[in-house]
């Protein structure tokens, strides 16, 4: 009979600890899932640039533009127009070069200088990023 409620204290007891154990559990998973949508505080981020060390260029006019919005042909048109002295007065430069001389963003140079090589203002040499831009 005494082994009987000592099986039995022994099972108590393991049922007990299962519980706890259980319930630890479900509260890790909970706070995991709770960190991976930064709802737990803050979550150390992988290897590579952290948040929000990205160089930022000057103000530019369409910062107050919607996505996909044209901008004010005026506004180009001035922006053509200095993008194209300054080609002229530092020739060879690549558009990176240019933009960050310029205080602008790439990709709002991307329709200046399309403009002007059609309008055959300024020529290119090389490809992609390789694309040096020369007044004529």
């Amino acid at each position: 009979m005494p082994q009987r409620t000592l099986d039995q204290q022994i099972q108590d007891h393991i049922q007990t600890f299962v519980q706890e154990l259980t319930l630890l559990v479900k509260r890790a998973a909970v706070q995991s899932v709770a960190e991976a949508l930064n709802e737990g505080g803050s979550v150390r981020r992988g290897p590579g640039r952290p948040r929000g060390s990205r160089p930022r260029a000057a103000a530019a006019p369409s910062a107050s533009r919607r996505k996909g919005a044209k901008r004010d042909p005026r506004l180009l048109a001035a922006l053509t127009d200095k993008l194209f002295s300054y080609v002229k007065s530092h020739p060879g430069q690549r558009i990176e070069q240019i933009a960050g001389g310029m205080g602008t963003a790439t990709k709002e140079l991307a329709l200046p200088a399309k403009k002007l090589i059609a309008s055959k203002k300024i020529r290119t040499t090389g490809t992609r990023r390789a694309t040096k831009y020369f007044s004529k």
